[in-house]
């Protein structure tokens, strides 16, 4: 049986974009699965902002965020899932760790930045890098660590919005020499940016793209045909699913003080999906027959 980071690989290789929504939760890792997706990208900013319910800016540590891609992939078995490990916490002996870690937890890829510590969202201002010298041993580290030579070590460069796109375009082919896989430079800002990085490095390139309406200058919206004609080999929408979430429970809680204000009952099923659809989305029909499989006769 192949493993998760051959399959991985196989579709980074293979000649459509690979896409994989953003998911942070149980939900919407169900949600992406049951919808035919093959990959999620599991949001670093999603998890911190969703489960401990701070900002994507170094507050998660090591074992929250393992924790949390652990439960990730038990619940989402046929999902090959990228892990974002942050900076590694810590130096190249710290990422050894990690990447083991991150291996035995069943994603499929782990991703590592050259941010500087405490780190913060690509598009979040006040970023700096660390030397590439220091991310390119990080990498080696984290290659060298891994137990199966599939598992996918995917490289982010914050190094465009700090020192320029050449800059990032040199970081990133130094890191595809130690070894990475896949590479990703966050926070390009325009489509020009996105093809000459994605024709100027040796290894795939993945890319984030956001929906919506947005309130200072970032990457922009560009469909997936288009991103592969560019020479992008995948793509991930890390917000889709976090953001829309806090927008629909925007808009029940709205409905629901309402309610409250009014002192009328409001019947809104639009709002919401049903008791059925829930339990339909996360494995009741699996719990049922299992407990009928191992129920004790009499």
């Amino acid at each position: 049986m192949k493993s998760k980071g051959r399959r991985l690989r196989e579709l980074l290789e293979g000649p459509d974009i690979l896409i994989s929504p953003g998911i942070y939760d149980g939900y919407s890792a169900r949600l992406v699965q049951a919808r035919g997706f093959k990959s999620g990208a599991i949001s670093g900013a999603g998890l911190s902002e969703c489960h401990l319910g701070w900002s994507d800016k170094g507050i998660m540590g090591l074992e929250d965020n393992l924790r949390f891609c652990r439960a990730i992939a038990d619940c989402a078995e046929d999902l090959l899932l990228h892990a974002d490990a942050d900076t590694g916490y810590g130096n190249a002996v710290n990422v050894h760790f990690v990447t083991r870690a991150f291996e035995q937890a069943g994603v499929a890829a782990v991703m590592f930045e050259d941010q500087v510590w405490p780190k913060r969202c690509g598009h979040m201002v006040g970023k700096d890098v660390i030397p590439a010298e220091e991310m390119v041993q990080k990498v080696k580290a984290a290659c060298d660590a891994r137990r199966d030579n599939d598992f996918v070590i995917k490289s982010r460069t914050d190094a465009a919005g700090v020192l320029g796109l050449n800059a990032a375009i040199d970081r990133l082919n130094m890191y595809a020499e130690a070894g990475a896989d896949l590479l990703f430079a966050d926070a390009l800002l325009s489509a020009e940016d996105i093809e000459k990085v994605a024709r100027s490095v040796p290894k795939p390139l993945t890319v984030n793209m956001g929906l919506g309406i947005r309130s200072r200058p970032t990457t922009p919206l560009i469909s997936p045909a288009r991103l592969q004609e560019m020479g992008v080999a995948a793509v991930s929408y890390p917000r889709l699913l976090s953001t829309s979430a806090v927008r629909g429970m925007m808009n029940a809680m709205d409905v629901f003080q309402e309610m409250v204000a009014s002192n009328e009952e409001v019947d809104r099923p639009d709002l919401l999906v049903s008791f059925d659809e829930i339990n339909g989305l996360v494995g009741y029909e699996t719990l049922t027959d299992m407990e009928n499989r191992y129920a004790v006769d009499g």
